[in-house]
């Protein structure tokens, strides 16, 4: 059965069709993506990104995908705890096709693991590390440490070879130490498939990040196992052929 994977993702990302298609080896299951206009990562780009999201949703409803990820993790979390079901029921309401918000696709990656004093890291600006602090403890889990790399021009953050997403996790975690429960590892455009195994290996614990989560929450809301090229960790061990 041919499966079609939609998302949404802002104009300037150049991640999420890259480790979607790339880590995927199923031959019938194909990554489908609409875009919405961003140029810089800030609040104020990501309130005008999200005013285009019924057209990029019409746009995936008519190649009839079974699902719509909206790929965005700040851009999903930035009006509040609720902000990634007010997308959801945007995207369902208009295509009749189930839906899922990166923020809310983390939030329930968390829950897999029990995790509630979760280690950050992102390549985002202080303003946006503030909202996502707020909406990760609007729904209970710790933020023990947040660190940011401070990029705003989000081809740039596409533009960041893995290695830079290991160091700074791992720099993290060595600084911070070991009372916490899960790595996070977000922004949707900061590439991560290709270390995401070799991170858990190094901590002793879960690592997620906003593409993993994004992924994760797609294949298990269609009820679905597939091949996978890279190894994205425990979060996965139930979905995996």
């Amino acid at each position: 059965m041919w499966i079609k994977l939609g998302t949404i993702i802002p104009s300037s990302n150049t991640t999420v069709e890259r480790e979607f298609t790339r880590t995927i080896l199923e031959p019938d299951v194909t990554v489908h993506t609409s875009r919405i206009t961003l140029k810089e990562v800030t609040l104020n780009g990501l309130k005008e990104m999200e005013r285009e999201t019924e057209r990029a949703a019409q746009e995936l409803g008519t190649a009839k995908v079974n699902i719509i990820a909206y790929a965005c993790t700040t851009g999903s979390l930035f009006k509040g705890p609720n902000h990634h079901l007010e997308i959801k029921r945007r995207i369902e309401d208009i295509t009749e096709i189930p839906a899922v918000a990166t923020s809310g696709a983390v939030i329930d990656a968390l829950s897999y693991f029990n995790a509630r004093k979760v280690l950050v890291v992102t390549p985002y600006i202080d303003e946006l590390n503030v909202k996502e602090r707020e909406f990760l403890e609007a729904h209970g889990i710790q933020v023990v440490s947040i660190k940011g790399l401070g990029i705003s021009d989000n081809t740039v953050i596409g533009s960041l070879d893995p290695s830079i997403t290991y160091e700074t996790a791992l720099n993290e975690a060595r600084r911070f130490g070991s009372d916490y429960d899960a790595l996070f590892i977000s922004c949707t455009n900061w590439r991560s498939f290709e270390v995401i195994g070799d991170l858990e290996r190094q901590l002793g614990k879960p690592v997620i990040s906003s593409n993993s989560a994004t992924l994760w929450a797609v294949i298990r809301n269609l009820g679905i196992k597939v091949k996978l090229r890279y190894n994205l960790g425990a979060l996965f061990s139930d979905l995996t052929l």
